[in-house]
């Protein structure tokens, strides 16, 4: 398992593009990795909530810094 935190910049993008190419990106990386999201769109937060608790894969931490939200995702194994 790598620990190498896969880094995807959404910031300026609207819903739902944040959540679709954090979709797409989560499925090139292998089980247990690591991807952080970067986005502007308030309406990521719901998003990003439903999105983990439905998809299996782990929400890790979430936050908002200076209207930057971000989302550490852990990809389910």
């Amino acid at each position: 398992m790598s620990e190498e935190v896969r880094i995807l910049d959404v910031t300026g993008l609207n819903c739902p593009m944040p959540l679709l190419k954090a979709k797409k990106a989560l499925n090139e990386m292998d089980g247990l990795q690591v991807l952080r999201v970067l986005a502007t769109d308030p309406g990521s937060v719901r998003d990003f909530d439903v999105f983990t608790r439905q998809s299996g894969n782990t929400l890790l931490e979430s936050g908002e810094d200076d209207g930057t939200f971000y989302y550490v995702i852990q990809k389910k194994a």
